[in-house]
Formats: C-alpha cells, sequence, structure tokens
C-alpha cells in the first residue's frame, strides 16, 4: 500500500465513521437523523470489507468516541490499523513496516470537517426514499443517499451510502475521487456500546520491524 492510498482509506473510514441514520423525511431530514442517531454510540464494533482502487482487504473495527478508530484484519492477515486521536499507526506485516504519524493540525483537524460533511457535500436520494436491495437478490434492504461535494477541495467527487431499513445502520460507502477511483466499505455484524476500553487502542508493533515516522507527510 502507497502513502496516498493509506492518506485517501484514512479520511474515508474516519468520515464513517462521524455518522448514522433514522427515519425518512427529506433528504437533508434523513441524513440529520442519521448523524443524530450515531451520535448515541458512544463505541461500536463491526465486520468490515473494503475494496480501494482495486484492492481488496477485510478485517474488524472497533470504533470509540471521539476519534478512536482500531482496524484488525484478517486480509491482509495481521495488519493493523489505529488511530488513537493523537498518534496513526499502521503495521504492514507483509512489509516488515510500522507507519507513524502524529496528527495534531493535520488529520485531527480533518476529522473536525468530517463531523461536518453536510457543510462540504450536498445530499440526496440516489433515486427515491424507497427502500432498495443493497444488491440484487439480496433481502438486505436499504435506503440509498448521494452527497456531491460542493468545493473542489474535497478529496471524493461523490459519496454513496447505503442505510438499513431495519437496523437503521450504515451498511455500505462508495465514494469516488476525482480521479475516478471507487473505494467501497461494507459493515456488518454491528456490536453497539460495548463500553470499549481505551486500551483496545494501544498498540505494541513488532519491534523487529522497520518504522517509518510522519510518513503521511513525506514524498
Amino acid at each position: 500500500m502507497n502513502r496516498k492510498f493509506l492518506m485517501l482509506f484514512s479520511s474515508l473510514f474516519l468520515l464513517v465513521s462521524g455518522l448514522c441514520s433514522a427515519q425518512i423525511q427529506t433528504a437533508n431530514e434523513f441524513f440529520k437523523s442519521l448523524s443524530d442517531y450515531y451520535s448515541t454510540f458512544n463505541d461500536y464494533e463491526a465486520d468490515l470489507k473494503m475494496e480501494i482502487a482495486g484492492q481488496e482487504a477485510e478485517g474488524r473495527v472497533s470504533f470509540k468516541k471521539p476519534e478512536m478508530v482500531r482496524i484488525d484484519f484478517t486480509e491482509p492477515a495481521e495488519q493493523v490499523f489505529v488511530y488513537n486521536g493523537d498518534n496513526l499507526v499502521i503495521y504492514l506485516p507483509g512489509s516488515s513496516a510500522i507507519l507513524e504519524q502524529h496528527t495534531e493540525g493535520n488529520l485531527a483537524k480533518t476529522m473536525t470537517g468530517l463531523a461536518l460533511l453536510k457543510r462540504y457535500y450536498t445530499v440526496a436520494y440516489e433515486t427515491s426514499p424507497d427502500p432498495l436491495p443493497i444488491e440484487e437478490g439480496s433481502d438486505d434492504m436499504v435506503i440509498n443517499l448521494i452527497m456531491y461535494r460542493r468545493s473542489t477541495s474535497e478529496v471524493f467527487s461523490s459519496i454513496k451510502m447505503s442505510v438499513g431499513v431495519d437496523d437503521n445502520l450504515i451498511h455500505r460507502v462508495e465514494a469516488k475521487t476525482t480521479t475516478g477511483a471507487v473505494y467501497i466499505l461494507v459493515f456488518s455484524n454491528y456490536n453497539i456500546n460495548t463500553k470499549m476500553s481505551d486500551q483496545r487502542f494501544i498498540y505494541d508493533p513488532p519491534s523487529s520491524a522497520n518504522n517509518y515516522k510522519n510518513f503521511l507527510l513525506t514524498e
């Protein structure tokens, strides 16, 4: 995985961590109720499958307020992504590499902006507020929102979000960059408000791996 890939993935994932779901009204009202619902979560865990610009991965994601995220990957096996609000650590076992980034004034500011997603994107129903199968032949019914950026400074030109009808949870996010790269995140098997400890977001990577600090800020 290269730095640009990791930077875009970090932004997209943290964006998703701040969102939510609820009742069907106008698209803007629905999106607000979505955000309000997720704001009641102190923490959650979910299975996560990703397809990022043609690369596939999967694992178990943990999130805790206000902005702590951890992904323990099963594919690639043993890969770990941890953000504790101050520092981002990514362990890449295939490269025997540890990527670290102190985020004060960088990713932290980005996350604050992501909490105000509606300010930077217009929100609409993709076709209508009517539930549709998440994919052809599926019994998983969702409501699809589509968002388009208001400013050319945003990384993602459009974001499609599929919200479950039965559980009011985000099941799928598909985001497209200005270069045409497609990022897909699929969430399932949620476990909400687990009283997760902050210790969950402390990661001690193997001492034998090579350490690369400030990887997001270097070419």
